[in-house]
């Protein structure tokens, strides 16, 4: 009764959908133009992604440490290193440069030499004031200039390693950005009309050339190149899914409906991004492809069953409503199983990989819909079917590779499972030689001229990634304690000897500046101030803190004086050590700070980011443990067998394994998107296994429970179609290998490889595993009727169901 059930449900919704074309299609139409109204609502991130949850205590003291200091990630930077800037022509040009930034609103601050302050007490008023450190007058007189690049570099240790580096003469500006406008639109506007037209005006000048960095300004040029990808993944996708289509099935009209479909998935794949109102990062940005990738092989599956049953009874009403009826519910259960592998990541308790897997699943879903009802309505709108079509059906291009695995899997399985074995073991090898990365910029692309100055700035002045250290000192006005200056200071001379570590900034550096100032400027005074000069030199600083417009310490010290900062930058090509740099200075910090006087914070983008990253690795093993849950859920309630449930894993657990390892000998790490990886090529694999079994158990009934011949009409029937889905999606992944950004390429490459051993492994390993153990899969008391018939019911079971009325003689 239940299997009459289900063919009932499918015979019916070939009924409504071919006796109702004009209100399906009409349907179709609304729910394209109410999605398209939501494109309004669809912008792209414009803060990185947080891989870890709200609650992770790494994110709540990066919270407490920006709700102390606001945000860190407002800095950009610009930077020249040319013998030619210290002359008349190349120095007024930089002014102007500097000056056209200043002026900007969405600037908070410019911090350059043309604009140099330099400390100077004032005793008279007993405060420091900040004077001009050039004067401008004189900025004509090349000798004047070549002075004060000696001066700057001799008398002002202060500014070493913020804008100078003295070893290699490199010069550079900060331009710190109003914090209320680095996460919005506004930074965009200024990154690329403001910023980008003045440092391009200034080149033209002078001939010399700038370099340009920050993370404001690598997150919007990552952003415009994200933003210029997607148009070229959809066009490469539909380009060549397009192509392969018409390889198979030499139609003009099957393949043109078959573009129409993908493109209204990536219409409808947009339209839900936006009614979700979730922003396209670097994941999102790839599910308009996907869903155009996926969704093809919906459509070679319906065709092609169509053409095969156009072929038996030249019936073209009869054959569209039999490809519903016959193939419905097995298509539906394959786009199950791949949604299953995207929904694993709504598991993972990560906001960029929760919004990733719910507009995946749903919109693989939607276009599985969308197929069943678009193609047998054109179909039935356009001629039947010529010879010239149908001549896929018996095509022999790929018989002689299909000939070799049938005859490897009837004559030599032993080959099978040691090639598996020796596969496995070399996998596991590789596996332990598997890294994971902390960068942030490592996916970013290696050619764009925004990555090669992140590489000088990186060469010059010891990175761009920020590091924050956050000192509690547990009682008001703590931090301007000697005690706790010297404890700083000595705590900062142990982080410089971390190799991987820029020199640090804090207060201890304007604390010394303040000496130095103190003493007329001498540098041989830039040094913390002794017992008996902490007095008068610390009150010079406090009064200097009144007033607000020169108050120097905010940066470095909280509003109540009990918190401090220290900032230190590390190259981004360490972002795999940080778990070693952190634990070095957590060390540091309980022999310098005692617990019971002094809290010490260790965080920054570059921490939370790897710990992410950690995190999600983490998550890996458990998301794909939800994945072969469900998939063996989803295979139990098809087949109640036990023994099918192992049968179906170890095919597709193989794939996933080689792929590990080719990632660990070829030394590419486990990041965000290469984790992905093993979910999608999972979710897209068992396809072809759940196919093959379910095709399997009919074999079985029709041919008397005979197991030899029972898998190999299930070869001859279902291995063709599972060689080409694999073709299609081998190809259709690859198109991800043009993109610029490092982690979208090996995503696209390794899901391309793990496919293809998936292919593989369901084509020769899964047969020699149901011939091995057939006494036991063959039993008929593992294959009693399913709860639901996924497989195609025969001509005689449709024709002969009570109450069957055949629409094809009425239709035709």
């Amino acid at each position: 009764m239940i299997k009459w059930f289900s063919l009932g449900f499918w015979e019916l919704i070939a009924r409504v959908v071919l006796r109702n074309k004009i209100l399906m299609l009409s349907i179709v139409v609304v729910i394209t133009m109410l999605l398209t109204l939501q494109w309004k609502n669809i912008h792209f991130t414009y803060t990185e992604a947080n891989l870890l949850p709200d609650d992770d205590i790494a994110n709540v003291e990066y919270k407490a440490f920006l709700s102390k200091f606001g945000e860190e990630g407002n800095l950009v930077i610009i930077g020249v290193k040319d013998e030619k800037f210290f002359t008349p022509k190349a120095y007024a040009a930089w002014s102007q440069l500097m000056e056209s930034l200043k002026s900007d609103k969405g600037v908070d601050l410019v911090v350059s030499i043309n604009d140099l302050k330099k400390l100077q007490k004032n005793d008279s008023l007993q405060k420091f004031e900040l004077v001009p450190f050039v004067d401008n007058s004189k900025t004509l007189d090349e000798n004047y200039l070549k002075k004060i690049k000696t001066e700057l570099f001799h008398d002002l240790p202060f500014y070493e390693g913020l804008l100078f580096n003295k070893r290699s003469g490199t010069i550079r500006s900060a331009i710190y950005l109003d914090k209320k406008i680095v996460n919005t639109p506004q930074r965009k506007d200024f990154i690329l009309k403001k910023l980008i037209p003045a440092v391009d005006q200034f080149e033209k000048e002078t001939g010399i050339d700038l370099r340009v960095s920050g993370m404001p300004y690598i997150r919007t040029m990552n952003t415009e190149t994200i933003k210029s990808e997607i148009g070229i993944f959809i066009g490469a996708s539909l380009l060549i899914t397009s192509l392969l289509f018409f390889f198979f099935f030499r139609s003009f009209r099957a393949t043109l409906i078959s573009m129409v479909i993908v493109i209204i998935g990536v219409m409808w794949s947009f339209g839900v991004l936006g009614l979700l109102h979730y922003e396209i990062t670097v994941l999102t940005a790839l599910v308009p492809s996907l869903i155009i990738v996926i969704g093809i092989p919906n459509c070679i599956f319906l065709t092609n069953k169509y053409h095969q049953e156009y072929k038996v009874h030249r019936n073209k009403a009869k054959a569209l409503q039999r490809v519903t009826t016959k193939v419905g519910m097995a298509t539906l259960m394959t786009n199950l199983t791949t949604a299953i592998g995207f929904a694993t990541f709504v598991a993972s308790n990560n906001k960029l990989l929760l919004e990733f897997g719910v507009v995946t699943s749903i919109n693989i879903m939607a276009l599985f819909f969308l197929s069943l009802i678009v193609i047998p309505i054109f179909h039935s709108y356009v001629p039947a079917p010529v010879e010239r079509h149908l001549r896929h059906l018996d095509r022999g291009s790929v018989k002689a590779f299909m000939d070799w695995i049938l005859r490897t899997v009837k004559q030599d399985r032993f080959s099978i499972y040691v090639v598996a074995v020796v596969l496995l073991v070399i996998s596991i090898i590789g596996i332990y030689k598997m890294r994971i990365s902390g960068s942030l910029i490592e996916d970013m692309p290696k050619k764009a001229p925004f990555f090669k100055d992140i590489v000088f700035f990186e060469n010059e002045f010891d990175g761009v990634m920020p590091l924050e250290i956050m000192i509690d000192t547990k009682r008001k006005k703590g931090v301007m304690k000697l005690s706790t200056l010297k404890r700083m200071d000595e705590f900062e001379k142990e982080i410089n000897q971390i190799p991987q570590l820029s020199k640090p900034i804090s207060i201890v550096s304007l604390v010394k500046y303040s000496k130095q100032a103190y003493y007329n400027g001498n540098p041989e005074y830039y040094d913390l101030p002794t017992s008996q000069e902490q007095a008068f030199i610390l009150s010079y600083a406090k009064n200097s803190v009144k007033d607000n417009k020169q108050n120097l310490m905010k940066s470095y010290v909280d509003s109540t004086g009990q918190y401090a900062r220290i900032t230190t930058f590390m190259r981004d090509d360490n972002g795999d050590k940080i778990p070693l740099i952190e634990a070095e200075i957590r060390k540091e910090a309980e022999q310098v700070f005692p617990k019971d006087q002094y809290n010490v914070t260790i965080t920054g983008k570059s921490l939370v980011f790897q710990k992410g990253t950690g995190y999600l690795l983490d998550n890996l093993l458990s998301s794909l443990v939800f994945a072969f849950f469900l998939t063996a859920v989803l295979i139990g309630f098809m087949f109640r067998s036990f023994k099918m449930i192992l049968v179906s894993i170890i095919p597709n657990l193989l794939p996933l394994m080689i792929t590990a390892g080719i990632m660990g000998f070829m030394d590419i790490p486990l990041k965000p998107s290469t984790i992905l990886v093993f979910g999608i090529a999972f979710g897209l694999s068992v396809d072809d296994t759940v196919r093959f079994l379910a095709q399997y158990r009919e074999e079985l009934k029709k041919n008397n429970w005979k197991i030899r011949k029972s898998v190999f009409a299930t070869f001859a029937d279902s291995g063709l179609s599972m060689f080409y889905t694999s073709i299609v999606l081998f190809f259709g992944f690859s198109v991800f290998m043009l993109s610029s950004f490092g982690g979208t390429i090996a995503l696209g490459g390794l899901v391309s490889v793990t496919l293809f051993f998936g292919m593989m492994s369901n084509l020769m390993l899964l047969p020699a595993l149901v011939l091995t153990l057939n006494k036991t899969l063959a039993n008929e008391q593992e294959f009693i009727e399913p709860k639901i018939d996924i497989i195609e019911p025969s001509d005689e079971e449709i024709d002969n169901r009570p109450g069957h009325r055949d629409l094809g003689a009425k239709d035709q």
